[in-house]
């Protein structure tokens, strides 16, 4: 199978273009470091040619204003009208869970524009909506930032480790597309507040966490549960501690 990953150069598509490699298909990696531009859709006919399934992990370089909009909305449609012109016979994205649940944030509201699209391009797709990843939760605190201590809200989540992502997706490509949306989480549920202290201590950065409910979350405030994902979820194996066990060996 010849499989196009969209954004593969990142946390995720490096990962994922390697599972693919392993599993013995045919990888086409594309991203912008590699001449592809999904917003000019610079190099995207020559990267689809003879593609079956393309694979979208791009993302926004800013998470803020109207940045993530005019990314997500450029990219995907530029990568949609490639994909028709190639006849792409699967387009697979991954997206973020909670995703409709927190659309007054400008990166959420993004990322429900781009799955509106791949839904209405009628083609056959498979969307992934996965939890906050493992590698990612460094920066989830540094937007709690405030002087000598991070000020972050008690809302659940279910954080994942991107090879557990990556692995999913892999799965997904090389079966039959879904026509609808898949979920992935890690295998606990923490407190944002509550995962930031764990992994501060893991690192010996003694500086406090503040619980503070009212903190916001890529611009909007968070009930309980908007960051959790639904009953039928798969649910991924590797422990926050076996990550964080890991990673501080490398």
């Amino acid at each position: 199978m010849n499989i196009t990953v969209a954004g593969a150069t990142g946390v995720i598509g490096t990962r994922l273009s390697e599972n693919i490699r392993q599993s013995g298909h045919q990888v086409t990696a594309a991203s912008l470091s590699l001449g592809v531009d999904t917003i000019t859709g610079k190099g995207l006919d020559a990267a689809l040619a003879g593609t079956e399934v393309i694979i979208d992990v791009t993302n926004a370089a800013s998470f803020g204003d109207s940045a993530a909009l005019d990314f997500f909305r450029a990219s995907t449609r530029n990568l949609l009208a490639a994909a028709s012109e190639a006849g792409v016979k699967h387009y697979l994205a991954l997206s973020v869970v909670g995703t409709p649940r927190l659309v007054e944030s400008d990166y959420f509201r993004a990322k429900m524009v781009q799955e509106n699209l791949i839904r209405a391009s009628k083609r056959p797709y498979t969307i992934l909506r996965s939890t906050q990843f493992y590698e990612f939760i460094s920066g989830l605190i540094d937007t709690g930032a405030d002087g000598d201590v991070f000020r972050l809200p008690p809302a659940f989540m279910k954080p994942v480790a991107a090879g557990d992502v990556a692995a999913l997706l892999t799965e997904l490509a090389t079966g039959a597309p879904l026509d609808g949306i898949a979920e992935i989480s890690g295998p606990e549920q923490f407190g944002i507040d509550e995962i930031a202290r764990i992994y501060l201590a893991a690192n010996e950065d003694e500086r406090q966490v503040v619980t503070d409910p009212s903190a916001s979350y890529f611009g909007v405030e968070l009930t309980d549960d908007a960051l959790l994902p639904g009953a039928g979820a798969r649910v991924a194996t590797e422990k926050l501690s076996d990550w964080l066990y890991q990673s501080m060996g490398e």
